[in-house]
């Protein structure tokens, strides 16, 4: 049996060693759909999740750790399409839980992942709905049964985030149910995977096999040394501007349990949110950042002379220099920025006319850290230093679970006073899923229902806003037991108030 195997990067170790011990940032996405029975029975999902991955081979990889510094992807290809489909039906799990019940087992039960099962499906069918009226019969499908009721269903993407991030999760998402709700029948989707096998994975491939990227191979890098120097310097100063003095009041008596409160605005609600933003000149992402702003502000009683500070993802693959050495989407490419906002609301100037002129702010950061001539050596010298920092840290988490940690000597007391720097929240911003998804390629298949986050750890906080099925969803995943509970309703209260009277 050969393999291929690579090293992790720098960026995908800063997820793979906070997430050995209780699976930290495991992503999932759940889907809600209406589809007819025959859809989505095991044989059919078994093989379209089958020839997923072997497209993707890091889904079908395992993790190998012999030190801090030597951490492998490894995979095996399957050597049959009998085999392929073996691994596929033992990483895939049928169950009758409804979406809340999915999706607190996978946050809050044991791992569902681990180095050895890097992803996982689960398909339901739990709270099974009254039928749909019947599809009107296609001749084109040779599957296709005649007067089939679709009835609701609900399916979770489970993977390691060091595997990849929000972008790859949805592309997938939409390739999944494009395989699942295409004409093909089961034997002709069998033929397709055995071809894609032999194509991808064959005897005659084997040589030039590879795994994709890691995040810091897709740059040119330039060997000058002066270069280099200025871009550490330019790196430090644009960290030294990273001002925030605000923080939810945390508590950490009890064991981590996240919750995932949800709102959606109906399709003529979300088509008014989108043309009022277009009005002012700004995204829903923008707004939403002006939102998270001012429902601090209106709770906020000290402290007003700090700025509030919020990060968020960027997504690298625009910026690649260096062509793919394989054609799969599935990997780690994301950095981060933030947005810096006043958390003081005058009291001279409506609310309102406050709200859009920090959503233009947001807007104009967000532009100024994606455009940044320095964007490539910025996102490369964090991946380096989250890489050292998760490698410190891991080391030290190891050593006292061994009982053998000795805390490093006590610094001298730096009597220059320190800018503080936090975050008090971070948003993942995903702007409109609609795009990613193709609905019409399903027909089908009816998407309803999108929600995703993942594992977190104790104290953990993080913001989605999205467009799916032609509505405007707005989530907060945390830690119910790592905050102060009134604090966090407050806010969340305050945001959708905000939402509901501003946009």
């Amino acid at each position: 049996m050969w393999k291929v195997e690579r090293p992790l990067g720098n960026n995908e170790l800063s997820y793979f060693l906070p997430s050995r011990a209780s699976g930290v940032n495991d992503m999932y996405l759940h889907l809600g759909f209406d589809a007819p029975e025959h859809v989505i029975r095991r044989s059919r999902v078994r093989v379209v999740w089958a020839i997923l991955r072997i497209r993707h081979p890091l889904l079908a990889s395992k993790v190998v750790m012999q030190d801090y510094d030597d951490v492998r992807f490894v995979f095996n290809p399957p050597r049959s399409p009998e085999d392929a489909l073996v691994d596929a039906d033992i990483n895939l799990d049928y169950r009758t839980s409804t979406k809340d019940e999915l999706i607190d087992s996978y946050l809050n039960g044991a791992r569902t992942l681990s180095n050895d099962r890097l992803s996982y499906l689960v398909v339901s069918q739990g709270g099974i709905s009254l039928p749909s009226p019947p599809l009107t019969p296609r001749s084109t499908s040779p599957f296709d049964e005649c007067e089939s009721p679709s009835y609701n269903h609900d399916i979770m993407i489970c993977a390691a985030h060091f595997l990849g991030d929000g972008m790859a999760l949805h592309q997938f998402a939409n390739d999944f149910f494009g395989l699942l709700g295409s004409d093909k029948t089961v034997s002709e989707l069998e033929g397709q995977l055995k071809e894609e096998l032999n194509s991808r994975w064959g005897v005659d491939t084997a040589r030039h096999a590879v795994l994709p990227n890691a995040l810091e191979d897709n740059f040119t890098v330039s060997p000058s040394k002066l270069r280099r120097a200025a871009e550490k310097v330019d790196f430090q100063l644009s960290q030294r501007k990273l001002v925030g003095g605000h923080s939810f009041r945390r508590q950490t008596k009890q064991p981590r349990h996240t919750i995932v409160p949800t709102v959606s605005y109906d399709t003529e609600r979300t088509k008014s949110i989108l043309k009022r933003c277009k009005a002012h000149g700004v995204s829903v992402s923008a707004a939403i950042f002006a939102a998270c702003n001012i429902a601090w502000a209106k709770m906020c009683s000290e402290k007003k002379d700090l700025s509030m500070m919020m990060y968020s993802a960027l997504n690298l693959r625009p910026y690649f220099t260096v062509k793919p050495a394989n054609d799969s989407y599935w990997f780690l490419a994301i950095g981060y920025f933030n947005v810096i906002l006043p958390t003081f609301i005058p009291r001279s100037i409506d609310l309102s006319s406050v709200f859009w002129h920090r959503a233009r702010i947001a807007k104009e950061q967000s532009t100024q850290a994606a455009k940044s001539r320095m964007i490539i050596s910025r996102s490369l010298l964090m991946t380096e230093e989250r890489g050292q920092r998760a490698r410190l840290w891991a080391k030290e988490d190891d050593e006292r679970e061994r009982g053998t940690f000795v805390p490093p000597p006590v610094p001298a007391v730096d009597t220059e006073p320190r800018t503080p720097s936090a975050a008090l929240i971070g948003l993942s911003l995903l702007g409109n899923l609609d795009g990613i998804y193709k609905h019409g390629t399903f027909p089908a298949i009816k998407l309803h229902t999108l929600t995703t986050g993942s594992r977190q750890r104790s104290g953990g906080m993080l913001l989605f806003g999205y467009t799916f099925a032609g509505k405007l969803w707005v989530s907060l995943g945390y830690d119910v037991n790592g905050f102060d509970k009134v604090m966090v309703g407050q806010f969340w209260e305050n945001m959708l108030q905000i939402m509901d009277e501003l946009l």
